[in-house]
């Protein structure tokens, strides 16, 4: 599929997903069935095909990891600096973890799977698992620091024991590290959610944007989603450059990067103290903005 194919295809299913939502087509109740069908089934489907027959030197690297980290690490710091001046801590600390939190899960693993191929989508899978084991502990501490929220760092942390996402990433390493014979009868079955996982995945993200928030705070807005949809594929493109990551590997990185704010950082907005109303914006936004945004970076990397 060409990019304005997949352009036409992302903005298809998205307009699809939010006019069912208004419609009543796609309930609260039957978007979260579908969520929670993409999340246990159809992503850890995915994640295992692309790397239970890889060799694990092949999808992880010290500077897979490094440059992760250092993106990550980088874009907080900018985030802190940009939005410092904001007078509502619950809108600093939404803007700061709005500017970093990617949707790598429904929406960049996908894509990448779509229009990558089979190495690429090793590598993103690795990425996600990275972004997992990062995000949230990272997203929980800055919410509940900058809010003054009582919540759990660790009792959020020991929900990652049971992430099927990060389940599936294991499975998928031990059986390529043990070397173990997968029945390919197995791996047919897995072919059919794995493939479902990107239209299915656009469906519940745009049945759940709010679009009927006022666009009073574009300034505030903007700044979030710069950062998110604009310099962070950009960092990540100078930080894995620089580490000689291979163009697979790199192409893989940067489109995982580019991908919008993730729509659970509205939930633990909601949950720790943040501007609910705000995060909401910022993600149909993002959301918006990366359709253009990701549609380039597959015609320059994919």
């Amino acid at each position: 599929m060409g990019v304005l194919g997949q352009l036409g295809f992302m903005i298809t299913f998205l307009s699809v997903g939010v006019a069912a939502g208004h419609l009543g087509l796609l309930t609260e109740r039957r978007t979260d069935i579908l969520t929670t069908l993409v999340f246990t089934v159809a992503l850890p489907a995915l994640i295992f095909r692309s790397t239970y027959d890889r060799p694990l030197r092949e999808i992880i690297s010290p500077a897979l990891l490094g440059g992760f980290w250092t993106v990550i690490v980088l874009t907080v710091l900018l985030g802190w600096l940009v939005h410092r001046r904001l007078e509502s801590a619950s809108r600093r600390s939404v803007s700061v973890v709005q500017s970093y939190h990617s949707n790598m899960g429904f929406l960049g693993l996908p894509l990448v799977a779509e229009t990558m191929g089979s190495d690429a989508t090793a590598v993103a899978s690795v990425i996600l698992g990275i972004g997992a084991l990062t995000h949230v502990p990272v997203t929980v501490f800055l919410l509940v620091r900058i809010n003054g929220s009582d919540a759990s760092l660790l009792g959020e942390c020991k929900k990652l024991l049971t992430n099927p996402v990060l389940i599936a990433l294991g499975a998928g390493i031990a059986a390529s590290v043990l070397s173990v014979s997968v029945p390919e009868t197995l791996v047919r079955a897995l072919a059919l959610p794995a493939e479902l996982a990107l239209p299915v995945a656009l469906l519940c993200i745009g049945a759940t944007l709010d679009t009927d928030l006022p666009l009073s705070d574009v300034q505030e807005t903007a700044s979030v989603v710069g950062l998110k949809v604009l310099w962070m594929p950009a960092l990540a493109w100078l930080v894995y450059s620089s580490l000689s990551m291979d163009a697979t590997a790199l192409g893989a990185a940067v489109v995982m990067f580019g991908a919008p704010t993730a729509v659970s950082t509205y939930v633990y907005t909601t949950e720790l103290g943040g501007d609910a109303a705000f995060a909401s914006l910022n993600v149909f936004t993002s959301t918006v903005a990366s359709i253009g945004t990701l549609s380039v970076l597959i015609w320059l990397f994919g």
